[in-house]
């Protein structure tokens, strides 16, 4: 199983479309929310090297934003990785 980070934030819609699309291929996922979290924000930073939210990782391969993933989801790509 693939092991997937996701950094959000409460009231990001593309955090919610991202994390749906997701929660609907049933895979499990660790959230890493970043509202009012410096150090949370400067490590999802640090490894995406983009401010926006959400940034998602699988297995450690950063895969981008909302639609990153989604344009991944109809390519037909991201059912591999998971």
């Amino acid at each position: 199983m693939a092991k997937i980070d996701i950094y959000t934030k409460a009231t990001c819609p593309y955090c919610h479309r991202a994390k749906a699309l997701l929660e609907g291929k049933g895979v499990a996922f660790n959230e890493l929310p970043i509202d009012g979290d410096a150090q949370k924000r400067e490590e999802m930073i640090t490894r995406s090297g983009r401010t926006t939210v959400p940034q998602i990782f699988i297995d450690e391969r950063h895969i981008g934003g909302c639609d990153d993933l989604m344009a991944l989801e109809a390519q037909g790509g991201l059912d591999p990785l998971l």
